[in-house]
């Protein structure tokens, strides 16, 4: 029995460090949403995000030549560049549209939450069947996201564009979901990241160019926000992630997903003085409880 103790007390341990580590990756996560509202208040969304894609992109790349990572092959180079432009091109020019156009970074996070219901419905099309518990999910979802919005449009917080940008960032999240689902490759991740996210940049300089004419006005908000977002958000949210893989706790980081969206609320009413009313809060509630459930096994 003496020669247990020490064992149990080391994955106690272990499981206590998984936790924190999981539990700092969600924070890390969910403060890309206020950091992106602010820069957008001083520069064009798509001005920002060709900052965003290129920045990160040497960042990925300078870590996979320190690391002389195995050179990918072609096949893998264009499925990442498809999931580039779907996941990071379409998806977050959607969310910083978004959030240029109004919709608070609260509501942007409760919409990209609910990405594992949008990516089974997607799945549908392609002839996947949903069980019982994903179409209630589905159901409750809806439900959540209709008390979160009620009265928003009306209060002028965000325009019918702007949540529309939004929902088509996460569709095309989920659809690039689908795509490097049933197109898995074997890629260093320091690769096949900075692949994406170059591939993100190539669509995003000529819309910063034409539509914006690169507007930004590099004050220290401005600056301090995309340094966040690139080091912190980007390049420290996926380290503690690869960490947290390794370590083989990945199941503590999906069961902090369902709390993402209120997570990200909260830190908007703290930095951005965001309002959280009275219906918005049961709204979180069913989005959360939808996709718990929307997500579970078995039929």
């Amino acid at each position: 029995m003496e020669g247990t103790q020490p064992v149990s007390a080391s994955l106690a341990t272990r499981r206590w460090q998984d936790h924190v580590l999981a539990g700092a990756f969600v924070v890390l996560w969910c403060s890309g949403y206020p950091a992106a509202k602010i820069a957008v208040q001083h520069g064009g969304a798509f001005t920002l995000l060709a900052w965003r894609f290129a920045l990160a992109a040497a960042v990925f790349a300078l870590l996979a030549i320190v690391g002389r990572a195995e050179r990918p092959t072609r096949a893998c180079i264009m499925h990442s560049v498809v999931v580039g432009v779907l996941s990071l091109a379409i998806s977050f020019g959607g969310v910083y549209t978004g959030l240029r156009l109004g919709v608070s970074s609260g509501i942007s996070a409760l919409i990209i939450g609910a990405m594992p219901l949008s990516t089974a419905l997607c799945a549908t099309v392609v002839g996947e069947r949903l069980a019982w518990r994903q179409w209630a999910g589905l159901a409750l979802g809806f439900v959540g996201v209709a008390l979160v919005l009620d009265g928003r449009l009306g209060s002028g917080s965000g325009t019918v564009a702007g949540y529309a940008a939004a929902v088509a960032g996460l569709f095309s999240l989920s659809i690039g979901t689908l795509y490097q689902k049933r197109h898995s490759v074997k890629m260093d991740l320091r690769v096949g990241l900075a692949v994406q996210h170059l591939a993100a940049l190539v669509v995003m300089l000529p819309l910063a160019a034409l539509a914006e004419h690169f507007a930004a006005d590099w004050s220290g908000a401005y600056a301090g926000a995309l340094a966040w977002l690139v080091l912190v958000n980007a390049v420290g949210g996926f380290a503690l992630f690869f960490v947290l893989l390794r370590r083989g706790a990945a199941t503590d980081v999906a069961a902090l997903f369902y709390l993402m969206p209120p997570i990200a609320a909260v830190m908007s009413f703290f930095v951005l003085g965001e309002r959280l009313t009275l219906p918005m809060l049961p709204g979180f509630a069913l989005v959360v409880a939808g996709v718990w459930l929307g997500t579970r096994n078995g039929t």
